[in-house]
């Protein structure tokens, strides 16, 4: 039957219904970037504040291209500023060395992502986008092609479930986190969002067992899974024990007044040198007088200790080292993803409670906060085994190295995944208090190097049964 005239048909409701969806998606990822930088001054948005992390601007000016890239060149619309490729890629350009770019200033940057959000939203009314996943996956380069050179997939490619759109979005969320930690080392505290209290937290038992048998690791349903959460694969593993709660401050400080950090007997022999090196003998932002109460500092605001958050700021060395020093590890990340996201049932969860998506009484995400949550402070985002907030408050270091599941392809670029592939890298899972809730679930995959602290990265230990 032919729909009415002046009516649409539900396919076509369906489109625009979509299309409504990504458009406000992309608009809340905008917001959220301008409302974090309105109150940084434009010398606080060129300035470097750590060479391990980039300018403000050059994340703001950076969003901005990828997104002109991704949803206006590659989907066919006009280009706006590609002459900016260059500067903006970040593969190309350690952040190190990026301050010494031609970066756009801040009014110029705003202008710039701006004039891209406009087009891109004219487009995005012109898309047909549907609700299935993505048709097919792009190649990766000839050998001796230059990473950087990889040609985007055919728009047909990219625009089946939104995933291009649903790519960006979470592109910009991610970057957020970043300029969050920079904002950090910053140590500016009259830059940052109010912050709302934390919920309180209540008891929560020491571990839990989680049975042996095969589990569904990885997706082929999230249609914004990155690739390296692909393909969905079976993994056999033996029963363990896991923390039911992320390794707090107070069990931290009992390993640093032990002296934890001053015997290697806990330490592997990388993370000895890096202990000496570096001369770190605390978590990040932890500092005391005398014998005063411990305190810490998050963005240049100093606040008591408190013993039942969850520890971070803490390296991959020092996770290991604790773990050890308590007699037990790291889980692998195929034990956390079976801890977070594989019941008894067998059905596999894209959150730890189900199928729902994020809410602030679920879990702690989006900034609200400004900092992890007191253990037992989300009842209800608990996962079948009982594991408590495995996602958000804090990253958490496992034990695996970043490798690609059996069966990977790169898409829709091989410079988000399949480049970082090997030893050098750890992988994190879960989240922390600033991730969005769009970019996160319990096959997400994050990894960074195991010497790394400016990241809002905690732990929780394992043991095998």
């Amino acid at each position: 039957m032919e729909p009415r005239p002046g009516r649409r048909s539900r396919q076509e409701e369906s489109v625009v219904d979509l299309n409504a969806v990504m458009a406000g998606r992309l608009e809340t990822a905008r917001r959220r970037s301008l409302d974090l930088l309105a109150p940084v001054p434009d010398d606080g948005l060129v300035r470097q504040h750590s060479p391990l992390m980039s300018p403000l601007v050059w994340d703001l000016a950076h969003v901005g291209n990828y997104e002109e890239q991704w949803l206006l060149r590659a989907l066919g619309g006009p280009a706006v500023g590609q002459q900016w490729d260059s500067v903006y890629d970040a593969f190309r350009h350690p952040r190190r060395d990026r301050p010494s770019l031609p970066m756009m200033g801040p009014a110029e940057a705003r202008d710039y992502v701006a004039v891209v959000r406009g087009r891109v939203l004219d487009l995005l009314e012109r898309l047909d986008l549907d609700d299935g996943p993505p048709k097919a996956v792009h190649r990766s380069p000839a050998a001796g092609e230059p990473p950087s050179q990889s040609a985007p997939p055919p728009a047909a490619e990219l625009v089946p479930g939104a995933f291009v759109h649903g790519m960006v979005v979470q592109h910009e969320h991610q970057h957020i986190e970043t300029m969050l930690a920079t904002l950090n080392l910053a140590q500016a505290p009259d830059w940052l969002p109010s912050a709302q209290a934390a919920p309180t937290g209540a008891p929560v038992a020491g571990e839990v067992l989680v049975d042996g048998g095969p589990f569904v690791m990885g997706t082929d349903a999230e249609p914004w899974a990155y690739d390296n959460e692909r393909p969905a694969h079976v993994v056999e593993l033996a029963p363990f024990w896991i923390d039911a709660a992320p390794v707090t401050n107070g069990d931290y400080l009992a390993f640093v007044d032990f002296g934890g950090y001053h015997d290697p007997r806990w330490w592997s022999t990388a993370g000895w040198d890096w202990r000496q090196e570096s001369g770190l003998a605390h978590p990040g932002g932890w500092s005391r007088e005398g014998t005063a109460t411990w305190s810490v500092n998050r963005f240049g605001r100093r606040h008591d200790l408190v013993l039942d958050e969850p520890v971070e700021h803490v390296c991959w060395h020092e996770a290991e080292a604790y773990a050890r020093w308590c007699g037990k590890r790291l889980p692998t990340e195929a034990e956390w993803e079976k801890a977070a996201s594989w019941g008894p049932d067998g059905h596999k969860r894209p959150y730890p409670w189900g199928d729902d998506e994020p809410t602030p009484a679920r879990a702690n995400l989006g900034q609200h906060h400004l900092g992890p949550a007191p253990v037992g402070a989300y009842p209800t985002g608990v996962s079948p085994w009982g594991c408590h907030q495995m996602i958000g408050d804090v990253w958490e270091w496992t034990a695996s190295d970043f490798l690609s599941h059996p069966g990977f392809t790169s898409f829709p670029y091989r410079e988000y995944s399949e480049v970082f592939y090997g030893p050098e890298y750890k992988v994190l899972r879960g989240g922390s208090w600033a991730t969005h809730p769009t970019a996160v679930r319990t096959t997400f995959r994050n990894w960074d190097y195991p010497i790394r602290r400016q990241i809002f990265a905690g732990f929780r230990c394992a043991r095998d049964a």
